[in-house]
């Protein structure tokens, strides 16, 4: 599966990826979104199908501006997102926790405890908007004071803390000594490969003329605004890691002065791995980019404004502002008490964003009030984890006989699991 899923991608990047799964065992659940969808996808369910993310493991919920420009905390990856049964989110999560708990040295019991509290408040969460109107259940959100009030745990208080910190300094502006240089009076986005590589012209003029495509997709006052910009330079940009491989671009645009400017990015959408295990749903988008766009606003309740989608050279684009705060909760820095107490925080989000499309009272009412649920997880999750371990074990193997692909020197590289 994993092989199978590298067709398509770049050749020359394919190694960069394969080095960041190998890392550990988290890294390996983050980049084999397909290998549990199949696993899950076998598994009994409920048949209740609203949007769920398709990705929902414990590293992809994070900060970013909201159009307002407060700090919001919500699931922040949406590539996967699709039509699908709520369990196969809630499982991913669970055994992300597990997994990385472990690799925070938790033990079996503190990961259970993890699990249950993210468990537990899923199900609290989703009774309470069941019982609400739905237009309140859109407006349910989480910045980052009342993110301040649901944190219990100092350690987990104080990360959070310096995590905001760090995400209001994530802005275009701020951006422009670390990814541009001036030459001939004009900026450019730094060349360091093969992380950020700049684009041949012929691409980049195709890349552009994408961009003015995806102006149509944006509410009319957007476009306004967007079109009094210009595209200075476009770069490719290696992230994260089930994304690696795939066709990802930044765009550094300038507007009333050289000054004012803005970060674009352009990433592939493929059809989503859940695509195939859901019957009848899987061509509600001819566009992909659409589809992660529209289902990204489904399930956030508040999302970025200039979130559109695009097509380029017969492949298929969403795009995003690269810099708008965004930021994520350092795992490796969290104790036990704060990964419980975190897990909880999750939980909640996920319930939200299933909460906001369909099946909520039907979800509280198979959930029930009991922890009947949340021992049921806890027990899937450990077992999980396990598999997640052997996997990687598989793949470490396959890496060291040669018929996967990796960077030079990667195997013998401490790898942070948690910020490839």
């Amino acid at each position: 599966m994993i092989r199978e899923s590298h067709e398509g991608r770049l050749n020359e990047l394919i190694p960069i990826r394969v080095s960041r799964m190998v890392g550990s065992p988290y890294g390996f659940l983050r980049g084999t979104a397909v290998v549990m969808a199949e696993d899950v996808a076998r598994l009994p369910s409920t048949g209740i199908n609203p949007v769920i993310c398709g990705d929902a493991h414990l590293g992809n919920f994070g900060f970013y501006a909201s159009p307002e420009g407060e700090l919001v905390i919500d699931l922040n990856d949406f590539d996967e997102a699709h039509p699908g049964s709520w369990e196969w989110d809630l499982r991913r999560l669970v055994a992300s926790i597990w997994v990385a708990g472990r690799e925070n040295s938790c033990s079996e019991e503190e990961c259970a405890a993890s699990v249950m509290s993210c468990v537990a408040a899923y199900r609290s969460e989703v009774t309470f908007l069941a019982e609400q109107p739905l237009l309140l259940r859109s407006y349910n959100r989480l910045d980052v004071k009342r993110l301040h009030e649901t944190a219990t745990e100092k350690s987990l208080r104080a990360e959070i803390s310096r995590s905001v910190k760090r995400a209001r300094g994530r802005t275009s502006d701020r951006a422009l000594p670390r990814f541009t240089r001036e030459r001939e009076g004009r900026r450019r986005l730094v060349n360091e490969p093969p992380l950020m590589t700049r684009v041949p012209d012929q691409d980049a003029e195709q890349i552009a003329a994408g961009l003015d495509g995806y102006l149509d997709t944006l509410a009319p006052h957007w476009r306004r605004v967007l079109g009094g910009y210009t595209v200075v330079d476009i770069a490719q940009k290696v992230v994260g890691v089930g994304s690696v491989g795939l066709r990802a671009y930044v765009a550094l645009l300038e507007g009333s002065s050289a000054d004012d400017v803005l970060f674009l990015q352009l990433k592939q959408a493929r059809r989503s791995v859940l695509a195939r295990h859901v019957h009848g749903e899987s061509a509600w988008h001819d566009h992909q980019g659409q589809r992660v766009v529209e289902y990204q606003q489904a399930l956030q309740t508040v999302s970025d404004p200039l979130l559109g989608w695009t097509s380029v050279d017969g492949r298929q684009y969403y795009v995003r502002q690269f810099r708008n705060m965004k930021g994520t909760v350092p795992l490796d820095a969290i104790d036990p008490a704060g990964l419980e107490d975190y897990a909880g925080i999750v939980g909640h989000l996920l319930a939200k964003g299933h909460a906001r499309t369909s099946g909520a009272s039907m979800i509280a009412g198979y959930a029930g009030r009991s922890d009947k649920l949340d021992r049921a997880m806890a027990q899937f999750a450990r077992a999980y984890a396990d598999q997640t371990e052997a996997d990687h074990a598989t793949l470490l193997r396959a890496v060291r006989l040669g018929t996967v692909p990796i960077t030079d020197g990667a195997l013998d590289r401490p790898v942070s699991a948690f910020r490839p």
